[in-house]
């Protein structure tokens, strides 16, 4: 979406010049304590309206202020990414971590290669083809997470033996379902109506269970699949690095970068499909600073200082008698 450019003519209104014209000219006016001073100002006042806020001087102002909000905006934006991300990767397992900050080493490698070759830039701050590896590796902490999460949740259903609780639950229904069969034929039994309640409670405790275990298998396949995309991420961006070291050549590397990204689109599509794990879908912040991939430095607490126990004082009187 565009930005709307700024409205000088309401910004004027609010603005110190504003308040100034409306002193020297109106306020003058009254202060002169004739009509003619008063008309004068008025009309300078009118004037001042009308031409100042298209003054070159004046949209300077504004625009200067319109940027520093805009930057303000940016900055919080950026803040509450990163402040996610760490969250993120505070979140892993330590293995996992381990994982992301090796690729970050790689990441690290393609910028070394590139600070005096192919991808040489004024501004590597906001170059866009290195933005581009933070989207990577944004992408990469995101499949990091999404793997974390189905472990988890695979670990604890296979800690209960759904499959075993099905396969049990199955049976015990089918053997119900007989003896109300075998009770409907007799006729008369009290107990008919009770037990085909009973069942009925066990035939959606089955279907309950079938669910969990449709779950767990979609998790399975899932986990699969972000197991392959990371490997495949992985290599990519060695990939990347490879070329970023042998070749000096900005437009083949370039091409390597956006044929990776190009690729990642497709993954970003099958992630917001993944409903469950909507909290960690999220598309870096639209700004033109980089918001980078490394992690924040462990924080060390330095160990209290304890002071030494003071001598006690011993009691005058005590000595006294000493």
């Amino acid at each position: 979406m565009d930005e709307q450019p700024p409205n000088y003519h309401r910004e004027f209104f609010k603005s110190p010049h504003h308040a100034a014209l409306g002193l020297l000219t109106l306020g003058g006016g009254f202060m002169g304590g004739a009509l003619l001073p008063l008309i004068a100002g008025v009309t300078l006042y009118v004037l001042g309206w009308i031409y100042l806020p298209d003054l070159p001087f004046f949209r300077r102002w504004v625009e200067g202020r319109f940027d520093q909000t805009k930057r303000a905006a940016e900055a919080a934006r950026l803040a509450e990414f990163v402040q996610r991300r760490e969250t993120l990767l505070r979140s892993l397992a330590s293995e996992r971590r381990a994982r992301y900050n090796r690729l970050a080493q790689v990441c690290r490698d393609i910028e070394s290669a590139s600070a005096d070759g192919a991808l040489a830039s004024g501004d590597a701050a906001s170059d866009p083809r290195l933005r581009k590896l933070d989207e990577l590796m944004w992408t990469y902490l995101r499949l990091l997470g999404i793997e974390e999460s189905l472990e988890r949740f695979l670990e604890t259903e296979r800690g209960e033996n759904v499959p075993g609780i099905l396969k049990d639950a199955e049976a015990e229904a089918n053997r119900l379902n007989s003896e109300i069969e075998t009770l409907k034929s007799k006729g008369g039994d009290p107990t008919l109506e009770t037990k085909q309640r009973y069942l009925g409670s066990r035939l959606e405790r089955v279907e309950v269970l079938r669910k969990r275990q449709q779950r767990s298998e979609q998790a399975q396949a899932n986990l699969a699949l972000v197991v392959a995309e990371q490997e495949r991420l992985d290599q990519q961006i060695k990939l990347i690095r490879a070329d970023a070291v042998a070749t000096k050549n900005a437009e083949t590397l370039t091409a390597r970068i956006d044929a990776t990204v190009e690729h990642l689109d497709q993954t970003n599509k099958w992630l917001s499909e993944m409903d469950e794990f909507k909290d960690l879908v999220g598309d870096l912040p639209n700004t033109e600073q980089r918001v980078g991939y490394e992690a924040a430095p462990a924080t060390v607490l330095a160990p209290p200082v304890i002071q030494p126990a003071q001598a006690r004082k011993r009691d005058p009187a005590r000595q006294r008698q000493s």
